[in-house]
């Protein structure tokens, strides 16, 4: 099964996606858009820039948790990863995003 995106409307109206693996695991989590066009557009802009491993930044929350954001040409944050419990899995997440995103459907849920 071939992962996807999902575009929501949360309770404050604004919009926001999720990039989600061939299993349904989250491996991407946007920011919260003012417009339902402005998700649209971060979406096609993970898809446009998830290929590129130069775009993701590798990163270590607080409790030292590692985490990846993947940012745009201009150096924008477009998604954010889950906590990984290691630097490895945190790497094969990458990896899904990379080979999911570019060619990901979306599924409209507002």
């Amino acid at each position: 099964m071939a992962g996807k995106f999902e575009l929501k409307k949360a309770k404050n109206d604004k919009y926001f996606f999720s990039l989600l693996a061939g299993n349904g695991q989250k491996i991407l989590a946007s920011e919260m858009y003012d417009t339902k066009a402005s998700a649209v557009g971060g979406i096609e802009s993970v898809k446009k820039n998830a290929a590129d491993d130069g775009r993701y930044e590798r990163l270590s929350g607080k409790d030292g948790s590692p985490y990846f954001t993947l940012k745009a040409g201009n150096g924008q944050v477009i998604g954010v990863s889950e906590m990984y419990a290691s630097a490895s899995a945190r790497d094969g997440g990458i990896e899904s995003c990379k080979t999911n995103a570019p060619g990901a459907a979306t599924t409209d849920l507002t």
